[in-house]
């Protein structure tokens, strides 16, 4: 069902947002997505394992790679896909994570793709969430 003119939508089977926000909000024909991270719906985060020993593992790729399919899943719940996507604001916790997020990005998008800015933060709502990407998209009202 598309959205109208303007809303915002919280979207079944996404991890629930973290406070007072929608996962997408439409304003017109542009369609902003909060910050999104790896997070999936049981609130578990993709990218972050623990071995037998106890010992945590954190991936960049993983993370960065579960973050951008979970924007597109967001976009598609408004009739919306990664290729209307026209600015990307990325917040990585660690600039050394960057070659692997850039590499797993490129898997996505080319130079043809959104806008981007990328950022240093000094920590994300989890102490295991290594990025969080947040986008507009324009997809005009039908």
């Amino acid at each position: 069902m598309p959205m109208t003119i303007t809303e915002s939508k919280v979207v079944k089977g996404k991890a629930t947002p973290r406070g007072s926000y929608p996962h997408i909000k439409r304003a017109g024909d542009f369609l902003f997505v909060s910050g999104t991270s790896a997070r999936r719906a049981d609130n578990t985060i993709a990218g972050a394992e623990v071995d037998a020993l106890g010992t945590l593992r954190l991936d960049i790729r993983v993370q960065t790679r579960a973050v951008i399919e979970n924007i597109r899943d967001i976009l598609y719940s408004a009739e919306a896909q990664l290729s209307d996507v026209v600015e990307i604001s990325t917040y990585l916790v660690n600039m050394n994570d960057f070659a692997g997020y850039n590499e797993v990005y490129g898997e996505f998008f080319t130079h043809d793709g959104p806008a981007r800015t990328t950022v240093a933060v000094h920590q994300l709502p989890h102490p295991h969430l290594l990025i969080e990407i947040r986008a507009t998209a324009y997809k005009p009202l039908k």
